[in-house]
């Protein structure tokens, strides 16, 4: 139950924002939930002022009631409902506007937000707000930013300027576009795509926005391109706490991110990934795409895939810190849980549990940094290479972990490493098995580039072709002296290619 206050000045009719009016809100049709389709015309005169939806009082305590220079006055607009001012003009602090279990009303909120430069907006509690097409508007606020970009990177990468040009009409989503600073404290409600809608996303942050979204589910969001329910640009931030991204997809044939794709700066912390796909025939990041800064946190990621590549998680061309993440059960042609590519990505205390792909089933790293620490990477499977790590091309120092359990029916079914420099220390490689008719190197199989481990055992894994326990082929592996490489079958080392010296300690 909403309470509010009222201020000391007269009461008056509130005008209308002339940036809403410029701006021609509205030149398409509203999206509508459960309650109804609105008529463009009486949607644009409700735009601010609609039944039902109130801009509330900051919270009791708060610095903002502390400081009497700081307080709002209230003002009733031209439907009765009361919102509250702040006094000093430029301060940009805007009440807490509450959203009625109403699609069309979430829609307007969110416009009157971006017109008057930010809002925090609270959903009903437990409502289900559905979407069942999406909202048009013209995009015309990135003031050339994405085309000097889009050049740029052209220039940089040439081989990007072979891939087809995004069709804008692709871009679509069921909400309007985040330019301003605006959070969304969900309380538990739900956003969803109608199951009969055209594809669309739910959030797309454009350069400039800052999206806070809290507490809240977005299930069976769709995109023709990059990111199933969000898409943040290069030139945006967003923070998503306690969210739930379900059931969404992304159908872009070169990108990804099923759930959230990120080309800007995003913080991720307790929040879940299910069921989402990057299901175009080269997709990364089944959960979540990152081409932007990451920090990704006591997060979980259950049965995402991806055809290329992470099928938790995919950091291409990104930087992304992890901690504290579970991914269980994903899939993906490379990085069935999680995989960096030409990324700098950074993994602490996680979990690799039960994750498939055909290279690296827990993980993979290509032409990347992939620094991994206190991690469990277990019951993972390849059908190529890799079962738990696959690391080709890059560097991947692995330090206080336990790779146990997994599964390659081609080569390294603990590690495999080809062309890259592997640093194992304070870790467990054990009971890993390559199963297949001409597999070996069930606990480590390195081609070319360089293995060190220390004080660390590589112990009871298993193959079908000698060795067991580690295979070399033009590489250089150093065991220190308090290393242990024992007990796995049908040889510890013998059969290498590359003589492994201190192997039968």
């Amino acid at each position: 139950m909403s309470s509010y206050r009222k201020g000391d000045r007269e009461i008056r009719p509130r005008r209308r924002s002339r940036w809403l009016l410029a701006s021609g809100f509205l030149a398409g049709s509203l999206v509508v939930g459960a309650a109804g389709a609105a008529g463009v015309a009486a949607a644009a005169d409700r735009a601010l002022s609609l039944p039902g939806l109130s801009r509330l009082s900051p919270t009791a305590g708060s610095d903002d009631d502390r400081h009497a220079g700081d307080q709002g006055t209230a003002e009733r607009d031209q439907d009765g409902a009361e919102r509250t001012r702040p006094t000093t003009p430029g301060t940009g602090k805007h009440g807490v506007v509450s959203v009625p279990c109403d699609a069309a009303k979430l829609v307007a909120a969110l416009v009157t937000a971006n017109a008057e430069g930010g809002a925090e907006l609270r959903l009903a509690p437990k409502c289900r707000y559905v979407l069942t097409e999406a909202f048009h508007e013209t995009d015309q606020y990135d003031g050339g930013i994405r085309d000097a970009r889009e050049a740029a990177d052209a220039a940089e990468t040439p081989g990007d300027a072979d891939a087809p040009p995004h069709n804008p009409a692709d871009d679509t989503a069921g909400l309007p576009v985040i330019y301003q600073p605006i959070t969304i404290d969900g309380a538990g409600a739900t956003i969803a795509r109608d199951a009969q809608a055209a594809a669309f996303r739910f959030f797309t942050v454009r350069d400039g926005g800052e999206l806070t979204l809290r507490d809240v589910e977005l299930h069976n969001g769709r995109s023709a391109i990059e990111g199933g329910s969000v898409h943040v640009v290069h030139g945006a931030t967003a923070v998503v706490e306690r969210v739930t991204v379900t059931q969404s997809t992304s159908l872009s044939p070169e990108g990804g991110g099923g759930g959230i794709f990120n080309d800007g700066n995003m913080v991720v912390t307790d929040s879940t990934f299910v069921g989402n796909s990057a299901a175009g025939a080269a997709g990364k990041g089944g959960g979540l795409l990152n081409g932007g800064v990451l920090t990704l946190k006591r997060s979980e990621f259950h049965r995402n895939s991806a055809n290329a590549y992470g099928g938790g998680l995919g950091n291409y061309r990104g930087a992304a810190d992890v901690e504290s993440v579970s991914f269980t059960q994903n899939s993906a042609g490379q990085g069935g849980g999680l995989a960096s590519f030409s990324a700098r990505t950074k993994v602490v205390d996680t979990e690799l549990l039960n994750n498939t792909a055909q290279i690296g089933g827990g993980a993979a790293n290509s032409d990347a940094v992939l620094v991994m620490r206190k991690m469990t990477i277990r019951g993972n499977t390849s059908t190529v290479n890799g079962g738990g790590i696959s690391t080709v091309k890059g560097l991947t120092p692995l330090d206080d972990s336990v790779v146990d359990g997994n599964t390659t029916h081609g080569l390294g079914a603990g590690i495999y490493t080809e062309k890259a420099n592997l640093q194992v220390r304070g870790s467990d490689v054990t009971r890993n098995e390559a199963v297949g008719a001409a597999s070996s190197g069930g606990g480590i199989y390195a081609n070319a580039g360089s293995v060190a481990i220390y004080t660390s055992k590589v112990t009871h894994n298993a193959s079908t072709v000698k060795p067991g326990g580690i295979f070399a082929v033009h590489a250089q592996v150093k065991l220190d002296d308090e290393s242990v490489v024992v007990e796995n079958e049908p040889t510890n080392c013998e059969g290498s290619t590359v003589p492994i010296a201190r192997c039968f300690r």
